[in-house]
């Protein structure tokens, strides 16, 4: 078993290691008149740009690179002011797309996903602090701001949103196509900056989608009004979503979905764009798979928080899947239908900063935690993707936090100790589903013993306790005016039920059975047979 675990290493450590170089590969940005997707630019090249100089700087990890002097981060710099004008609107929500010479179009859509304006604060704010300008990070956060101020009185969000008037142009809520990495920024800004605001954020949003979305084991689609379910679908972006709730501490339900999305991969060798819960087929039009990474991703986490043998038999299969179905001359090719392995001469870099490269932290913590992730001088955010993004002083001190960003306390505020209320506490549970500790008390730079906040006068620029969550940070509702009274009195929509925690897995050859605990735990929800199709 080991020889094979290392030689599946030394083949994947090769890929990873071009993924590197390609995936941060500078555009030619001068005179360069292209329009660009704000979010694909952002995630693919911007944060290619800054891990590769953050891994090429840092003396600490034994990799700098010695000739290098910042080429990188002068070109990540460049091309971050080149999409700052999509951030340009009314709402704080960017557009979509932005012209890398020209800015944005006048004829570009105004209308844009909830990820797409939503998951650019890990690099935003990683440029803004490694250039000292905090204009990058403004943005984003007001972008983040400005699409949770929009949210349901059910604390969910809906895919499409118009950047100019803020109304929501497609309100189904889940976790998977257009609003995935959303949740995901949420809870790694928490993390890699420290900034307790997006912790709120993703306590609250997280709460929701486990008490509207999870049908346990599965997800899916509801109007983000009214929580009636739209769409029975695992979509194959979810997959993501067990690692995200590793990170967050809650691994039980993380096993179950865990093992409802692999069993899908198991019966096609690969998983669909998507899979109708309904009739427990491949969705029509949606046959294809593009190399993603999701469920290697949470294959990974959960290997990582469990040790448990289950997840390494997993990737074996994964790599099987991949090697014997996806191989083509020039590297690795899109499967266009998941039911007869049909190949598309087409690979996304994605396949190399993702794919391949959790499959290697997989079977390379398998032998033992002797690289860089595992034992590097830092703790790595993994940005939404694949790149490593290390919490460096510079990037993550909580004492640099407290003074970048404003807020309301004076500095003999800072040493009183901070307290959660038990509504704040009530909040933190929904579906039998618990927060890690470790998430709901705040560190501020009181807790530094190197701090020493009588060398500042004045305001400080931190957080008051005693505040709840939504005083802090001015954290409001964005309402119709008809409706803004009305809400200010509804309390917040208590779990009616407890969800039956049954794994539903798919196994060959009959499948008719795998959704029996979904449909009978809720057929008081209504699903309109034209909202679904087969």
């Amino acid at each position: 078993m080991i020889i094979v675990i290392g030689a599946i290493r030394l083949i994947l450590w090769t890929l990873w290691l071009y993924s590197v170089t390609v995936t941060a590969l500078p555009l030619p940005l001068n005179g360069l008149n292209k329009t660009v997707s704000l979010f694909e630019t952002t995630i693919r090249v911007l944060g290619g740009l800054l891990s590769a100089h953050l891994i090429a700087s840092d003396y600490a990890t034994g990799m700098r690179v010695p000739s290098y002097d910042n080429q990188l981060l002068n070109l990540a710099e460049d091309l971050g002011r080149r999409l700052l004008p999509a951030f340009d609107t009314p709402t704080g929500i960017p557009f979509g797309s932005v012209n890398l010479l020209h800015g944005v179009d006048k004829h570009e859509s105004k209308i844009t996903s909830t990820a797409g304006g939503g998951t650019l604060t890990l690099e935003f704010g990683v440029l803004s602090r490694l250039i000292n300008d905090p204009i990058f990070e403004q943005v984003t956060k007001n972008a983040v701001r400005g699409l949770w101020a929009r949210r349901s009185k059910l604390n969910l969000v809906g895919a499409h949103i118009n950047v100019f008037t803020g109304e929501w142009t497609q309100k189904d809520a889940g976790i998977g196509t257009s609003i995935d990495s959303f949740y995901e920024y949420l809870l790694k800004a928490y993390l890699l900056f420290g900034d307790e605001e997006y912790l709120y954020i993703f306590q609250e949003a997280y709460a929701a989608a486990m008490h509207y979305l999870y049908h346990d084991p599965w997800y899916v689609e509801v109007n983000m009004d009214s929580a009636a379910i739209v769409w029975p679908l695992f979509n194959s972006l979810q997959a993501f979503w067990p690692g995200l709730q590793v990170l967050a501490g809650d691994i039980d339900p993380a096993i179950r979905t865990h093992a409802a999305f692999l069993s899908v991969w198991r019966r096609y060798g690969f998983t669909p764009e998507g899979f109708n819960l309904a009739s427990l087929t491949v969705q029509h039009g949606q046959k294809s798979y593009p190399l993603r990474p999701e469920l290697i991703e949470s294959t990974y986490w959960l290997y990582k928080a469990t040790r448990d043998p289950r997840y390494l038999d997993a990737g074996r299969d994964m790599i099987a899947s991949l090697q014997y179905g996806t191989r083509c001359p020039c590297g690795y090719c899109h499967i266009s239908d998941v039911e007869h392995h049909n190949q598309d001469d087409h690979m996304e870099s994605f396949f190399l900063a993702e794919t391949v490269k959790y499959l290697w932290l997989l079977f390379d913590l398998a032998v033992g935690p002797d690289n860089l992730v595992e034992n590097g001088p830092y703790k790595y955010v993994f940005s939404t993707e694949g790149h490593l993004l290390p919490a460096t002083p510079q990037i993550s001190l909580v004492r640099e936090h407290c003074l970048y960003h404003g807020a309301y306390c004076r500095s003999e505020d800072l040493r009183q100790s901070y307290r959660v209320s038990e509504a704040d506490n009530d909040k933190q549970e929904s579906n039998n589903s618990r927060f890690h500790a470790g998430w709901t008390k705040a560190r501020y730079s009181s807790d530094l013993p190197t701090f020493d906040p009588t060398a500042i006068t004045g305001l400080i620029k931190g957080v008051c306790p005693g505040l709840t969550h939504g005083q802090k940070f001015g954290i409001l509702y964005v309402y119709p005016t008809e409706e803004h009274h009305a809400h200010e009195t509804e309390k917040p929509k208590e779990p009616t039920h407890e969800q039956s925690h049954s794994v539903v897995v798919l196994t060959e050859p009959n499948f008719d059975h795998a959704l029996t605990d979904y449909s009978n735990d809720h057929n008081d929800n209504q699903t309109h047979k034209s909202d679904v199709t087969s």
